[in-house]
C-alpha cells in the first residue's frame, strides 16, 4: 500500500501584490482603481480554491482527498506515487502565478508523509514551508524573480479588472493546463470547471458588489461615499480571528484541523452574504474577499461601522456555539479595523493597507477590539460609544443644538484634528480642568426647564469624563462617539472638509 503524503500550498505576498500599481495602459487608465483591486482579491480568493480541486482533477484523483482550501492556501492528500506529477502541477502554477503578478505573488508548498502524530506532521510541514520560502528556486521559477522579469504582463491589470465584473454574476469558475494561473469565468472553454455556492461539492466563493440604480454596474467609492448619511466618506473595513495560529497548533488530528478550517470559512463567507442582502449594506458595502480566517469590504463609513459590529455579534454566538468544547480563548474572538479614505481621489489599496496597520495596533494593543475614528476600543465600549453617539446627535438634531457643539467638545481633546490616514498626535498643554469642560457644555446647551434636554446634558458630561475625575480624562469611547456623532451630523460634504473643520480648541 502505498505511504500517503501531505501537501500543503500557500500563496506568499499577497500584500505586496494587493497594493502595486497596474500595468498603464489606455483601455485601463479609465478604470476604477477599485476594480482593478477587487478583481486581485478575487483571483487570490479563487486560487485557493481551485489550485488543489484543479491538481486532483489533473491527477485523476477523488475530491474527498481534498482537506482545506481557502485564504491564499490549500492542504490536499496524496499517494506518495503522484508527488513528482504534482511538483509538475505545482511549478507550472508558480511560473503563470509570478508572470501575472508581476513577481509580487509567490506560490510555495511543502510535503512531508503522513507518518507519526498530526503535530509532528504539522511541524515538518512547518519547517519544510519555510525552506522553500527562503529559497525560491526550489520552486522551479527563480529566473521570474530577476529585475527585467518582474513587469506584469501586458493584459494582466485588463485581466483582474474584468474578472471584478465577469465574477458578480457567473455560476461557475474554470481552469486549463495551458494557463495555470488564470481563473477563468464561466465554462467555456475550461478543461475542469466547478460551481460557485454552498454545496459541499462548490466553491464557497463571497461577491456581493453595491450596484448602480440600475442593478447593473457596480459602483466606485465616490459614489458609495455619496450614499452615506452625513458626511460623503468611505472606507475599508478588514476583520481578522484573534490567535486562530495557536488554535490550530492545539489540535490533535488532521480531521480536527480540517473540520476547525472549515468551520471558519463557512462562518465568513456564509454570514458576509446573508449581511450584505440586507437593506442597511446591500448598496453601500463591497465585500473584497472572505478568507479562512479574515475578511474585508468598502463602502459607505456608516455602513461599514455596523456591518463590524454585526459581523463581532454573530461570531461570538458562532464561537459560543462551535467553539465551546476547545478550551482557551484562542480562535473565539475577532478584531476590525475602519480606516477612512480622506477624499473619494484616494487609491483603494492606500486605505487597504492603513486598516491593515490599525488591524495590527488593535490586536497588539488588546484582542476582541475595534479600531475606529482614531481609537481601539474593546467591543463593549463600542455599544457605549454607539448609545453616547446617540445622544449627541439627538441634542443636535432634536433640541436645535449648532453643530459647534461638537467642535467645542472635541477642542478639549489634546489631539491634533482626527485624520482618516494619520496617527493622532499629542498637542503640548497643560491638562483640562472638568470645570472648563462643564462650562463649555452649559455655553452651547444654555439651562433649560426641559428635563429631558437637562438629562441629556448631565449623561453627556458623566460619559465624557465620569463621576468624580479631578482632571479631564476624556473617555476613549467618548471621542469614537464624538467623531461618529461629527459625520453623521455633517452636511453632505467630502469627508476632506469635513474634518478640515473640526475644532482645533
Amino acid at each position: 500500500m502505498s505511504i500517503q503524503i501531505f501537501l500543503q500550498g500557500k500563496l506568499l505576498g499577497i500584500r505586496e501584490f494587493l497594493s502595486s500599481p497596474a500595468q498603464a495602459n489606455p483601455p485601463f487608465d479609465q478604470q476604477p482603481s477599485e476594480r482593478l483591486f477587487a478583481g486581485r482579491s478575487w483571483w487570490i480568493s479563487l486560487l485557493g480554491e481551485m489550485l488543489p480541486r484543479a491538481l486532483l482533477a489533473e491527477l485523476g484523483l477523488s475530491n474527498i482527498l481534498l482537506g482545506s482550501s481557502g485564504g491564499g492556501q490549500f492542504l490536499v492528500v496524496l499517494p506518495q506515487a503522484y508527488e513528482p506529477k504534482a511538483e509538475e502541477f505545482l511549478v507550472a502554477a508558480a511560473a503563470d502565478i509570478a508572470r501575472l503578478s508581476g513577481g509580487h505573488l509567490q506560490l510555495v508548498w511543502a510535503v512531508t508523509e503522513n507518518l507519526g502524530d498530526w503535530a509532528v506532521v504539522r511541524r515538518r510541514i512547518r519547517e519544510s514551508m519555510a525552506a522553500r520560502r527562503g529559497t525560491p528556486a526550489r520552486n522551479g521559477v527563480a529566473t521570474l524573480f530577476s529585475p527585467g522579469n518582474l513587469a506584469q504582463s501586458d493584459n494582466s491589470g485588463q485581466y483582474f479588472a474584468d474578472l471584478s465584473v465577469t465574477l458578480i454574476e457567473q455560476k461557475y469558475v474554470g481552469w486549463s493546463p495551458e494557463t495555470p494561473g488564470l481563473v477563468l469565468a464561466g465554462a467555456g472553454q475550461a478543461k475542469h470547471t466547478w460551481a460557485l455556492g454552498s454545496d459541499p461539492d462548490q466553491i464557497l466563493f463571497t461577491r456581493h458588489v453595491a450596484l448602480a440604480d440600475d442593478g447593473v454596474v457596480a459602483i466606485d467609492a465616490a459614489a458609495l461615499a455619496a450614499r452615506a448619511e452625513g458626511a460623503r466618506a468611505w472606507g475599508v473595513l478588514r476583520g481578522d480571528v484573534d490567535n486562530l495560529d495557536l488554535r490550530l497548533r492545539r489540535v490533535q488530528s488532521i480531521e480536527e484541523h480540517v473540520q476547525l478550517s472549515v468551520l471558519y470559512k463557512q462562518f465568513f463567507a456564509g454570514e458576509l452574504e446573508v449581511l450584505c442582502s440586507m437593506p442597511e449594506f446591500w448598496r453601500k458595502v463591497t465585500v473584497l474577499y472572505s478568507g479562512g480566517d479574515d475578511f474585508a469590504a468598502y463602502g459607505s463609513w456608516d455602513a461599514l461601522i455596523q456591518l463590524g459590529r454585526e459581523m463581532q455579534r454573530l461570531f461570538r454566538r458562532f464561537s459560543e456555539e462551535n467553539l465551546k468544547d476547545f478550551p482557551g480563548g484562542e480562535g473565539k474572538t475577532i478584531s476590525m479595523a475602519l480606516a477612512l479614505a480622506p477624499s473619494s481621489e484616494v487609491p483603494i489599496a492606500s486605505v487597504f493597507e492603513e486598516a491593515g496597520r490599525m488591524l495590527e495596533d488593535a490586536k497588539c494593543s488588546s484582542r476582541d477590539s475595534f479600531a475606529l475614528l482614531g481609537r481601539v476600543l474593546e467591543w463593549r465600549q463600542v455599544n457605549g460609544a454607539s448609545e453616547l453617539k446617540d445622544t449627541m446627535v439627538r441634542v443636535v438634531r432634536e433640541y436645535g443644538g449648532s453643530t459647534q457643539f461638537l467642535s467645542e467638545l472635541a477642542a478639549f481633546y489634546r489631539e491634533e484634528v482626527f485624520s482618516p490616514l494619520s496617527v493622532p498626535r499629542r498637542r503640548e498643554g497643560e491638562m483640562e480642568k472638568p470645570w472648563r469642560l462643564h462650562r463649555r457644555v452649559l455655553r452651547a446647551l444654555p439651562p433649560t426647564r426641559d428635563r429631558d434636554l437637562e438629562k441629556l446634558r448631565s449623561s453627556l458630561l458623566v460619559d465624557l469624563v465620569g463621576k468624580n475625575a479631578s482632571q479631564v480624562k476624556l473617555r476613549p469611547a467618548g471621542r469614537v462617539a464624538l467623531e461618529w456623532a461629527r459625520l453623521l451630523t455633517a452636511p453632505k460634504v467630502n469627508v476632506a472638509n469635513a474634518m478640515s473643520n473640526q475644532g482645533r480648541g
